[in-house]
């Protein structure tokens, strides 16, 4: 058998079995690159140089961090700090808790982020009497579009930044931050609108909320300062970290054993925290940058990026804007980090093949892949997150109810985002 051939089918079969979920993605994620090297379609030597342990390094170094700043309580802190301030008003806490979300979702990641408000939410709603359906489908919506607007927010930013040199903390921020806010608050409008009516409760039920002491919830306030000096002296550092020649994966894990050396108290705090590292993921990514760099060896992404320039003719703006909605309904339907970590050595290749300005296409890339995400419940990894974790304190979020509100948020925010992509970067060709 042809060894590209060969190739495809393993990588196909992967594809199949992550999409039907029968199996962990990181189980076949993992035995899928192995027998790319067990059957000679790449090396062991060439797998392990297509380990991209820059996005590795900076998901550690990352969860490290929020692990152990969510041992303060900070984050219910906040979530019920935003409510009270909401005046217990259950359309408005709707839009401060999508706003929290959104924004620790850029700084943190969005799947962190809905692990650590989801069950406060939950609470607060439960305190209120209302449907708490409403809330979750907003927040993973709202985390979906904060994750997009900084390198460190989303999985599939983390990738494109570290293959595309260029592409900084800063970058991301400058590029994406303003259609995110944008973004964000058109389907706030929208929702808000929607579900304005439904969500209603009493007075009573309000007053025992506002009467809730949000200080409480801070557990450790010395664990508190460190961590928090930390979480400011690492976002500053991915802010100058190309300035210094460094990158953003030597910035995370910089920051997390820093954090790991003031606050550690005896081993089995070290332990905890590498316990709440997501190692299911960290293998899934191994897996996965293996696979695709079976295919890049036998040059089947070479012979993909061959065909999209035909398509387009290397016009930047047909090829721009055939990325953004491809990656969004595809992402919509199927796991965005594989669909990404095929895409970007497919992007690098158009550039060598006569596409002049591939800036347009990586942001299209980034949008479409993360807000793709929104479409479906099977989307993007915090939307599991947020209907399991539902599921488990009794709220069933089903495939149905979400698309009928997820898909056309999806569709509203790849609309606003085609008009931003043109308007700043294809409309001067």
């Amino acid at each position: 058998m042809d060894i590209a051939v060969l190739a495809g089918i393993i990588f196909l079969i992967m594809y199949i079995f992550i999409v039907s979920e029968k199996i962990h993605r990181t189980i076949v994620a993992m035995l899928g690159a192995i027998l790319m090297i067990l059957t000679g379609v790449i090396s062991q030597e060439a797998a392990i140089h297509h380990i991209d342990f820059n996005t590795l390094g900076l998901l550690i170094g990352m969860m490290i961090i929020v692990a152990i700043t969510g041992q303060t309580g900070l984050f219910n802190y906040i979530a019920i700090w935003s409510a009270k301030r909401a005046q217990a008003d259950p359309v408005k806490i709707l839009i401060y808790l999508a706003i929290v979300t959104a924004v620790f979702s850029a700084f943190l990641d969005n799947v962190t982020t809905v692990l650590l408000i989801v069950p406060v939410t939950i609470g607060i709603t439960n305190k209120l009497h209302v449907d708490p359906i409403p809330y979750l489908i907003m927040q993973i919506i709202a985390s979906n579009i904060g994750g997009t607007a900084t390198l460190i927010g989303d999985p599939p930013n983390i990738m494109i930044g570290s293959a595309v040199k260029e592409l900084t903390f800063g970058a991301f921020i400058d590029n994406l931050a303003v259609i995110s806010i944008i973004n964000l608050g058109a389907v706030l409008t929208v929702l808000t609108l929607m579900y304005r009516k439904n969500l209603t409760t009493t007075e009573l039920l309000k007053a025992e909320l506002m009467s809730l002491d949000e200080t409480k919830e801070l557990k450790d306030k010395k664990l508190l300062k460190k961590c928090l000096a930390v979480l400011i002296i690492t976002i500053l550092g991915f802010f100058f970290h190309q300035t210094f020649h460094i990158e953003s994966s030597t910035v995370a894990l910089s920051g997390a054993f820093l954090l790991l050396l003031i606050a550690s108290r005896d081993h089995s705090f070290i332990e905890h925290a590498m316990d709440k590292v997501e190692w299911t993921t960290i293998f899934f990514f191994i897996g996965l940058f293996i696979a695709v760099g079976g295919l890049i060896e036998v040059g089947i992404i070479k012979q993909i990026a061959t065909y999209g320039i035909a398509f387009t003719g290397g016009d930047v703006t047909e090829t721009a804007l055939l990325i953004l909605w491809l990656s969004a309904i595809v992402s919509s339907v199927l796991d965005n980090i594989p669909f990404v970590a095929t895409m970007i050595p497919l992007i690098q290749d158009m550039g060598t093949m006569g596409v002049n300005n591939l800036e347009p296409l990586w942001w299209s890339l980034s949008l479409g892949a993360c807000l793709g995400g929104n479409g479906t419940i099977i989307g993007a990894s915090a939307n599991l997150i947020v209907a399991g974790m539902a599921a488990e304190r009794g709220h069933t979020i089903s495939f149905i109810r979400y698309l009928k509100i997820g898909f056309p948020m999806m569709i509203l925010t790849i609309i606003l985002s085609t008009i931003y992509v043109y308007l700043r970067y294809l409309i001067k060709f």
